[in-house]
């Protein structure tokens, strides 16, 4: 299941690779074709603005599972186990609530623009909300994996705050994971 579950991610890492690069490669050409030899792709301004959203999905579908995402722990962090606990619960709850109304929404969504056709491109605009639904998904089942390993105990007391305050953090996390070392980053030493 975990090799699954890591195929799963690392195609996502592609598909971020790969909208990415094709809005690099669509908007810089139509900006190289515009100005030297006045013409355009005529679906380059729609379908990077469609790359640039489904690649937002990705990320955070991406970062969810990283637990990448920023935020403030300073109220969270002064309380008590079973306070962080408490929190952890309830924040995972609201997270779900929220991800079973983006799934109501990106359904609805997707089934009404079936039959409609996005103007430069032709394609289905049913394409462009669909990624809501794999956002929804793939958001609700790392949530319930997270919650389950609260629940049955298997999560240290460390990580009931599962956010980071700043980005230096999560490089000096980064860091740690491949070398190791926490001290050689500049990490205070904990006596």
């Amino acid at each position: 299941m975990k090799q699954i579950v890591d195929g799963y991610f690392r195609l996502l890492k592609f598909l971020v690779f790969v909208c990415l690069a094709s809005m690099v490669v669509l908007v810089f050409g139509n900006v190289v074709l515009r100005y030297v030899f006045s013409s355009g792709i005529t679906f380059s301004e729609e379908f990077s603005r469609w790359l640039f959203v489904w690649l937002t999905f990705f990320g955070a579908i991406i970062a969810m599972r990283d637990h990448a995402h920023l935020g403030m722990d300073s109220v969270v962090s002064r309380l008590p186990v079973w306070g962080k606990k408490l929190c952890y619960v309830v924040s995972h709850l609201l997270m779900l609530l929220c991800c079973v109304m983006l799934l109501k929404g990106g359904w609805a969504q997707t089934v009404i623009n079936m039959e409609t056709e996005a103007a430069a491109t032709g394609l289905p605009v049913s394409l462009f909300y669909g990624i809501i639904l794999i956002f929804g998904v793939s958001a609700m089942a790392i949530l319930l994996y997270d919650l389950y390993m609260m629940l049955s105990g298997q999560t240290r007391d460390d990580e009931l705050i599962q956010i980071k305050e700043s980005e230096e953090e999560l490089e000096l996390d980064d860091y740690e994971t491949t070398t190791g070392d926490a001290h050689a980053a500049g990490a205070p030493k904990k006596d």
